[in-house]
């Protein structure tokens, strides 16, 4: 009996140790993540469609994934700004565009700045527009 419960204490315990001196590498699949974030974006489902568009601006601000990586997310977006109600989404969905460095999103923030409906959208849009071109001076 006791045989039997020493051998998975003694690979509980290598394991254990060869995690904690980084013995075991963490892969990021970022195809993988792109492919369930963009899957998110273009969900039915409210909750999911903005937290897909946070997490992916997330990822970018951190360096997880590159913005070229995320690149197929981009038209998603651009449905979320132009068409949802909610300007919280629609306001998600615009930081994630801004970290793209979408120039097609980046160019319908300042349509939204100037023309939209929403004044809270608007002025948040000018803001993302105006930050996108004081860090890229000359374009």
């Amino acid at each position: 009996m006791k045989k039997y419960l020493f051998v998975p204490l003694v690979i509980t315990l290598l394991f254990s140790v060869s995690v904690a001196f980084g013995g075991v590498k963490k892969s990021v699949n970022k195809n993988a993540i792109v492919d369930n974030l963009h899957a998110g974006l273009i969900s039915d489902n409210y909750g999911l469609k903005v937290s897909s568009a946070l997490v992916l601006g997330q990822l970018i601000s951190n360096s997880t994934i590159e913005a070229d990586d995320a690149s197929k997310t981009i038209i998603p977006l651009l449905r979320i700004m132009n068409s949802e109600e909610n300007d919280e989404a629609r306001i998600v969905a615009a930081l994630a565009l801004y970290k793209l460095n979408s120039e097609r999103g980046i160019s319908l923030l300042r349509y939204a700045a100037e023309k939209d409906n929403s004044e809270r959208f608007s002025r948040i849009g000018a803001t993302f527009y105006n930050a996108y071109y004081q860090e890229t001076p000359g374009e």
